[in-house]
């Protein structure tokens, strides 16, 4: 398979779980992407129903007959397969997919932990493939970029780490705060339930209230801390509370961490800068606070950190979309680093506002 500037045919992509909002915005993004084309969009629920009838966003654009998941006749047809399935499903497709010499990027969490042993912990299911836990390459990009422009399995991180990891990393690489007491307060939209949603999650349920869920044991934690203690090369356990508020896209997440030695803002902000300096999606704010609206849509994190200095503290707080840099747009991002074609390809746009 060529690759990157030698790449003469657009990429073959295909999307199994294109009726759920992370799948639909997979195939939103892809299908004007410049280097590739959509092959094939799967459902399990809505098979048979053409994709612009459930997402009339996509009319003129994708047209096409959700089918259903068939993993060796769409790896046989595709260069890349995204698969936005809930957790636990994508194990059972991906050994048939790579079979077929299809490269292959998980939405959900499937390959995300190194440790199959933290699966029934953090899941609640034993994890069926887990000799590909130690090939798979945790897709952050800001981390790893090196490891995931030769990976044939991506597994996308979540909405939450990505926030949380984005808004940390530099302080924990540096050595600035300590790798205990670390505390992550995070907001996120509805859409992060996905399109199936759950109980209270309707619009009476959710308008003008706010509510944290998941504590203190969301299977997020596993990987936010996951990839703290490989970064400080020490074990690194958090505090980490999710919220969930009335609006529909987006996360905000603020963390707090007790500061290891005496810096001030200046200092940190220019550490920020530096490790950032090669992130083409990452925007590190001085003036001003990240706010979801800004990064609406696109696949932005817009970061800062301040001190406090009587706590001794930092407070490091980032804005994504969480279906955009959350989700599918940070996939996208990860594709085009698997096949060497440029990051940004098909995502450098502005967020929508207001």
């Amino acid at each position: 398979m060529p690759l990157g500037r030698e790449f003469v045919n657009k990429i073959k992509a295909s999307v199994i779980g294109a009726s759920g909002y992370g799948g639909a915005e997979a195939v939103r993004l892809l299908t004007t992407h410049p280097h590739v084309d959509v092959i094939h969009v799967t459902a399990e629920t809505q098979q048979g129903q053409v994709m612009s009838k459930l997402y009339p966003n996509l009319r003129g654009f994708v047209d096409q007959t959700m089918i259903a998941v068939d993993a060796e006749r769409i790896g046989h047809d595709s260069d890349v397969t995204f698969v936005s399935l809930p957790s636990g499903k994508a194990m059972h497709l991906v050994p048939a997919l790579l079979e077929q010499g299809c490269k292959v990027i998980d939405i959900a969490a499937d390959f995300r932990l190194r440790d199959a042993a933290l699966y029934p912990e953090w899941y609640k299911f034993s994890h069926i493939a887990p000799e590909y836990l130690g090939e798979a390459v945790y897709g952050l990009p800001e981390l790893h970029r090196d490891a995931i422009g030769t990976t044939r399995l991506l597994a996308n991180p979540g909405c939450y780490p990505t926030a949380s990891l984005l808004a940390i990393l530099p302080l924990v690489r540096s050595g600035v705060v300590r790798s205990e007491g670390i505390v992550i307060d995070a907001k996120s939209g509805v859409s992060g339930a996905g399109r199936g949603g759950g109980g209270g999650f309707g619009f009476s349920e959710v308008n003008e209230n706010v509510q944290a869920y998941g504590v203190p044991r969301h299977n997020h934690i596993a990987e936010i801390e996951q990839e703290l203690s490989r970064l400080a090369k020490t074990t690194i356990q958090v505090v980490f509370t999710p919220h969930l508020i009335p609006m529909t896209r987006g996360i905000l997440a603020t963390v707090y961490a007790p500061l290891a030695q005496d810096v001030n803002e200046e200092e940190v902000l220019g550490l920020y800068e530096t490790v950032y300096r090669e992130a083409p999606f990452v925007r590190v704010l001085r003036e001003s606070l990240p706010q979801t609206k800004a990064t609406l849509g696109s696949n932005y994190c817009d970061v800062t950190v301040k001190i406090d200095t009587r706590t001794r503290t930092a407070i490091a707080i980032a804005a994504i979309d969480n279906l955009g840099r959350g989700a599918a747009g940070q996939a996208i991002q990860n594709m085009n680093l698997m096949f060497q074609l440029p990051e940004t390809a098909g995502l450098l746009f502005p967020a929508v506002f207001p």
